[in-house]
């Protein structure tokens, strides 16, 4: 059975990853997957999004540090198979002290490390800043299969190169062999203008195996849901939000193999 380790990035911010992370990872726990999610970003966004207030002293940041274990920090939601790791503001200084460490590419999968053998958690997913900077580095080596969320807009494909760059750079300096780009997710697709149509067909044409058949759409309940504390599924279950996702989440089930938990 085992973990599977996705990872969720983009160097740009306002493409739907945080979004993405938070509703996959509820959809995930529908379909009844144990599913843990991990939020490193120090704005925490999606732990505010799942209904968590921040509190010092659970996120990452001392496991990170070489203080406490991420068991330790594993916070339960309001939702059955979902569990997460919050975030905090002091993983912004992670960012600098990271790369003072030794190995320091290599923290966040020596911290995880205890959670994929506990084999409690069939996905793990992590969502990153919004920049390839030392936490996000970290969660592509600490990752199995890195999820892409490309902004269905002009410039979407030079985004997605520079990403590619930066795995086939760690993947040559044997940071993390076993990584593999898991698939590209389109977000914020708005079916009335031809740009988004050409978006995504562009990016099927280059990576027709990775793109996932599901494009989620543009929806103001999708934006208004984190302000809610809540995952689409809870704020606005019926719309074309759930839909999406539930879509997205059936993809993902079937490309990796997740078994449910029951």
């Amino acid at each position: 059975m085992g973990t599977t380790v996705f990872t969720i990035a983009n160097q740009k911010g306002g493409v739907g990853k945080t979004t993405t992370a938070v509703n996959l990872a509820a959809a995930l726990a529908e379909k009844k997957i144990h599913t843990l999610l991990i939020d490193l970003d120090p704005q925490a966004n999606a732990t505010s999004a799942i209904g968590i207030e921040k509190q010092a002293g659970r996120s990452l940041y001392g496991p990170l540090h070489g203080e406490g274990s991420a068991i330790e920090m594993i916070t339960p939601t309001a939702y059955e198979h979902l569990a997460l790791i919050p975030s905090e503001e002091d993983l912004a200084a992670a960012e600098i002290e990271l790369a003072q460490m030794e190995n320091y590419l290599m923290k966040l999968r020596a911290v995880l490390e205890p959670l994929r053998a506990s084999n409690g958690y069939r996905a793990i997913i992590i969502d990153c800043p919004p920049a390839l900077g030392m936490l996000s580095m970290n969660s592509l080596a600490a990752a199995d299969q890195l999820l892409i969320t490309l902004q269905c807009e002009y410039m979407a494909l030079e985004g997605l190169g520079q990403i590619l760059r930066n795995v086939d750079r760690l993947k040559s300096a044997h940071v993390n062999d076993g990584l593999n780009l898991g698939g590209i997710v389109m977000t914020m697709f708005d079916g009335r203008t031809n740009l988004a149509k050409q978006v995504v067909d562009e990016v099927r044409q280059h990576l027709p195996e990775k793109i996932f058949n599901t494009v989620i759409p543009r929806t103001v309940r999708l934006s208004e849901a984190p302000s809610f504390g809540k995952p689409i599924f809870a704020y606005d279950p019926h719309g074309p939000g759930a839909l999406a996702y539930r879509n997205l989440a059936k993809e993902v089930i079937e490309r990796f193999g997740l078994q449910s938990s029951a």
